[in-house]
């Protein structure tokens, strides 16, 4: 399928690594031109020469910056000129039992997790709406509905991405742009893996058998049986950002691997 997304400029916001790595690399495999996005410049350069080296033909460019910082996000808004694919990817996690949760863990996990889609939307969705195309697609969480006792501030974050996502969509009426949210599930990413590693090292048991095990512990009713895989979930971001996908607008779709029963 042809998704159309030749000559259309895309940004992601933490983008040097994991789900947002692969969504990167999907759009350029489609054509698109896109903007990384990192806090560390030496590791948003490699990713840059990673995907550039895989895509000649394809224009990948970098801007680095800490979404917890107020001034770099500013200087990356200055930046970032007409972009016609948002993907507000960048987010923190933490295990932490409700009781220890400080004032400022949930403020400095808002702060990321939400308030980089909000700044972000607000700066670029003017622009979507005088060209009349753009696409806002916000990575959320199945956390966002099945929030884990262990990770409250975390599915508080990732359900307030999802109510904003809905409330932008309202904003697109008539018009050639969509807001939509992806609802992943257990997501192999590089920072879930090198905590996986870790345990599965201390307890001298194989990095499989650890997946396999933490799957049955934590999801034992997942469909899937295993961790998504971030291209897993970079295949239905693409179709998001698409032309193609018009009818698709203000809905929060679902790659968790059969975790939720209903939304």
């Amino acid at each position: 399928m042809d998704l159309k997304l030749e000559s259309k400029k895309a940004f992601i916001s933490g983008s040097t690594q994991g789900i947002g790595f692969a969504i990167a690399r999907q759009l350029l495999d489609e054509g698109a031109e896109v903007v990384l996005n990192g806090r560390e410049e030496m590791k948003l350069n490699s990713a840059v020469e990673k995907l550039m080296q895989e895509f000649p033909q394809s224009t990948v460019s970098g801007i680095a910056a800490d979404f917890s910082d107020g001034e770099e996000v500013n200087a990356l808004l200055s930046k970032l000129g007409e972009i016609d694919i948002l993907v507000n990817n960048v987010g923190v996690f933490e295990l932490k039992p409700f009781g220890e949760i400080a004032d400022q863990d949930w403020m400095n996990i808002f702060n990321v997790n939400v308030m980089s889609s909000v700044r972000l939307s607000r700066h670029l969705l003017p622009g979507m709406l005088k060209r009349n195309f753009g696409r806002i697609i916000f990575i959320a969480s199945e956390s966002g509905v099945n929030v884990p006792a262990d990770m409250i501030h975390y599915g508080m974050s990732k359900a307030a991405m999802l109510a904003i996502s809905n409330g932008l969509s309202k904003l697109t009426k008539g018009k050639n742009i969509t807001v939509n949210s992806i609802l992943g599930g257990p997501t192999y990413s590089d920072g879930v893996a090198a905590v996986v590693q870790q345990i599965a090292g201390a307890q001298n048991l194989s990095v499989e058998q650890m997946k396999a095990g933490i799957i049955q512990q934590t999801n034992p009713d997942s469909l899937l049986q295993r961790f998504i895989d971030p291209s897993e979930i970079a295949t239905l971001a693409a179709y998001l950002a698409s032309p193609i996908s018009i009818a698709t607008n203000g809905a929060s779709m679902r790659a968790d691997g059969g975790v939720l029963k209903q939304i």
